[in-house]
């Protein structure tokens, strides 16, 4: 009854003011601000009844997941994929191993028809790149840790865009081969929209390159999600279009333009980890639910790491500890699993407790690397100086005259 009474304008700041501080607050506990968002989205949805189809919230949540995808998609960086391209490849057939082997235990295990098992095991071991991405500083693995991390998430989130969407389309031969070409004209197309803009636009209206971008992403994302296969895949081709003229057009993938677009998702993302908690209802969470994500987590968490570092032990003889460092830092599946979760609900009638235990099982696997490989947060609570120089005792000469007429 008490949010009843208070305006638009006010519940809006609350909002703003409890998905850009709340989440800092506790970052220092080694909670990633996605998971506060989920929850405080969460909190509004089911405890308050607030936010349930509100077009704010909708339209600064597609900002979000496309910025975060066309960000993904500009920091593909195919020279340096090529450096570790036969380790990569080893990985992604590793993961695709995995696939197949959840593909077959969900639809076995859990009656899935084999597109709706397929996706759910996309949706189980496809790392986030964006997230991961943006958690890769804190994660402390150096130069060379972080290449590897970086490298073979973004090798792998190809890899399943391009199963999400061949799955998603593959109702029919028609439907799939009239999206693939809608997919190949934009793929097409897109490198010559950056060329006329560069050539006869942007002469003109200097410093507009980042406004166009995130245009072009958010129409090539319409696109995609109008297909069926959500916002990702179309910001992403886009993001990946421009890096493709890298060369040619070189401040369509600047670092300054990395950071705007960086800027940009990082203000909107948290309002789709918002509606995502919004989303959310008493049920998907029965006790079967909640068990079954715990035990995923316990096999499917120790099971990656372990892959991951043997694979890197054998491969390029890293130790063990490296090798699981790296490992972990790419067990985070949050964007994904929402995201597949959201299509098998809305297209394939996934039941509510599985979509319940997909959700239990991302919001745990996703704060794993934090409370493992994240340093300790700064002890706020005891602040301290550094301890003063010791002097020797003062003479005559450390006088300023005495040393200027010296």
């Amino acid at each position: 009854m008490l949010m009843e009474n208070i305006s638009p304008e006010v519940l809006y700041g609350i909002l703003v003011m409890g998905l850009f501080i709340v989440p800092r607050i506790l970052q220092r506990f080694r909670l990633p601000a996605a998971i506060t968002a989920v929850a405080l989205g969460a909190v509004a949805g089911m405890k308050f009844d607030l936010f349930h189809g509100d077009a704010t919230v909708q339209l600064f949540s597609t900002l979000g997941i496309v910025a975060l995808f066309l960000f993904a998609g500009l920091e593909v960086d195919f020279s340096e994929l090529r450096k570790g391209v036969g380790v990569l490849v080893q990985h992604i057939a590793i993961q695709l191993v995995f696939i197949a082997i959840g593909t077959w235990i969900s639809s076995v295990a859990l009656g899935l028809a084999p597109r709706t098992a397929a996706l759910f095991a996309l949706a189980l071991l496809t790392p986030s790149t964006g997230f991961i991405l943006d958690s890769l500083p804190s994660f402390k693995l150096g130069t060379q840790g972080e290449f590897w991390v970086k490298s073979m998430a973004i090798g792998t989130e190809l890899v399943a865009l391009a199963i999400l969407f061949v799955l998603v389309q593959s109702t029919s031969a028609q439907n799939l081969g009239i999206s693939t070409l809608v997919l190949v004209a934009m793929v097409a197309v897109l490198p010559l929209l950056y060329r006329v803009f560069f050539k006869v636009i942007e002469p003109y209206a200097p410093r507009t390159e980042f406004t166009f971008l995130i245009l072009v992403a958010l129409v090539c994302a319409f696109i995609t999600r109008r297909l069926g296969v959500y916002y990702l895949v179309g910001a992403f081709v886009a993001g990946l279009s421009a890096v493709r003229l890298r060369a040619e057009l070189p401040a369509l993938s600047s670092e300054r333009l990395l950071a705007g677009v960086e800027l940009f998702a990082s203000f909107f993302i948290p309002f789709y980890f918002f509606k995502a908690g919004v989303s959310l209802e008493r049920e998907f969470f029965t006790p079967y639910s909640v068990s079954l994500g715990l035990g995923l987590v316990a096999v499917l968490v120790p099971l990656k790491v372990f892959t991951v570092a043997l694979h890197r032990r054998l491969a390029l003889g890293e130790e063990w500890h490296e090798g699981r460092r790296v490992a972990l830092s790419i067990v985070p599946t949050l964007v994904f699993t929402l995201v597949i979760g959201s299509i098998l609900r809305d297209q394939f009638a996934l039941s509510s407790e599985l979509y319940g235990t997909l959700v239990v099982y991302t919001l745990v696997n996703t704060l794993i690397p934090g409370l493992i490989l994240r340093t300790p947060p700064p002890q706020f609570e005891a602040p301290s100086l550094p301890d003063a120089p010791q002097l020797g005792p003062w003479t005559a000469e450390d006088a300023p005259g005495e040393a200027a007429a010296q």
